[in-house]
């Protein structure tokens, strides 16, 4: 996706840039990913929502596969590089609980997600098996 490219590369210089990360920084940080098979290193910008003291990232894309539980990786959170311990979850009924949790806090995420909401203002759970099935994961930081 050539224009997600670019919005990336723009998030990017905006979340090292100290006065316009605090105006975006509330909502997204970026991890830093290294390819397990080509070594290359990524920069991802995320969205993220705080949760029981750790940073819950719920993605579909393939970057993701590159962690497992136990990693160390280096994020960029409100301006500060700092490490972060990953706990991958894959599971159907892990990633559909805490989908839950993102959808919820941050209705840009379920949109971006294609995650409808029902006539109670909950996350549509066909939606999130949906996103299960087309191969989403969540990642819990632990931010150190």
């Amino acid at each position: 996706m050539p224009g997600q490219r670019v919005a990336n590369r723009v998030v990017r210089v905006v979340l090292r840039t100290p006065l316009l990360c605090r105006v975006v920084g509330g909502r997204l940080l970026t991890i830093e990913v290294v390819g397990r098979t080509s070594g290359r290193h990524f920069v991802v910008p995320v969205a993220y929502t705080r949760h029981e003291g750790a940073l819950l990232v719920g993605t579909p894309f393939g970057w993701a596969r590159n962690l497992r539980t136990g990693d160390l990786v280096k994020v960029r959170l409100q301006g500060r590089r700092r490490t972060a311990e990953v706990r991958v979850i894959k599971d159907e009924d892990g990633v559909i609980e805490h989908y839950v949790v993102i959808a919820r806090d941050n209705r840009q995420f379920a949109k971006f997600n294609k995650i409808g909401f029902d006539a109670d203002g909950e996350p549509s759970r066909k939606d999130l098996q949906r996103r299960w099935a087309d191969g989403a994961r969540v990642l819990v930081l632990s931010v150190r």
